[in-house]
């Protein structure tokens, strides 16, 4: 069997990742789940003995400081979380598969990004991800670094279930228009990287939902397919004030990794009404 540890195992994609993994088509792999109360990144003996005690043969990184506009406020901790936690992993030599992000971009792209467009982060969150990646770079070739983005599950916080919240309590929603992204399932995403485990595939790759929306378009969305009656109004960036800028347009193209690897993830039309599903489900 393959052994592979999961950091972040608390966050959306961590416990997708949970969602997953007992499936028989990856019985072969042993996978160790933990969260930041069972492993600190920034505490270098508990990752020792970690590692020690399971011997990993694959990481898969999906422990992050994501609050956006908090990594304004609190550069420091954002810093030694995405820089700090995957240098430290990549210094061990195991295989790491690490999630990065599509702000690492500035969004002046009119088309889709790849992998090779020059990086230019408009706010801390992003630039404590790019130099995430450049930590791991630096440090060990047996790396696969995967930029997604707009990330969506049952779990967590995210733009769905916020979504859901407002339209069920029939509350004003007013939604940002003039951005653009790629909505991506972490259900779906946590599937990839399982089925990425085995593989030799090394370097940074984009993987994000294959389909493009605005955050507007999103949000209209979700509410059709949850069956709510509710207007959403289009709003421009200007009209929602935030603490950290936004790039305008971080489409992902993901072509990348389905030529090499033949994974191509489904547009957000597809997967979101599975993931409405278990939201429901959960909140029953």
């Amino acid at each position: 069997m393959t052994r592979v540890l999961v950091t972040g195992g608390g966050g959306q994609l961590g416990r997708s990742i949970a969602d997953r993994v007992d499936e028989a088509r990856f019985a072969h792999l042993d996978v160790h789940i933990l969260t930041r109360a069972a492993l600190d990144l920034s505490n270098l003996p508990q990752v020792q003995m970690t590692l020690a005690e399971f011997d990993p043969e694959v990481i898969i990184n999906a422990a992050a400081y994501t609050n956006v506009d908090q990594a304004e406020d609190e550069p420091g901790r954002a810093l030694n979380a995405n820089e700090g936690g995957a240098g430290l992993l990549a210094g061990f030599g195991r295989r790491l598969i690490h999630l990065s992000t599509d702000f690492v971009f500035d969004g002046a792209k009119g088309g889709w990004y790849v992998e090779d467009d020059a990086t230019a982060p408009l706010g801390h969150y992003g630039r404590t991800k790019a130099l995430g990646e450049a930590a791991i770079r630096a440090q060990i070739d047996n790396h696969l670094i995967l930029r997604t983005s707009w990330l969506y599950s049952a779990h967590g916080h995210n733009f769905v279930k916020t979504m859901l919240r407002l339209a069920t309590n029939n509350a004003d929603m007013r939604v940002v228009a003039d951005q653009v992204g790629c909505p991506t399932s972490a259900h779906d995403l946590a599937d990839a990287l399982l089925r990425l485990v085995d593989t030799d595939h090394l370097g940074t790759f984009h993987l994000a939902g294959t389909e493009e929306a605005t955050w507007h378009e999103f949000a209209v969305g979700i509410v059709e397919a949850a069956g709510i009656d509710v207007e959403v109004e289009a709003i421009a960036t200007t009209e929602y004030s935030t603490r950290a800028p936004r790039p305008a347009n971080s489409r992902l193209d993901s072509t990348a990794i389905a030529d090499a690897a033949g994974i191509r993830l489904p547009g957000w039309r597809t997967s979101l009404p599975a993931v409405i599903e278990q939201i429901q489900a959960l909140s029953d």
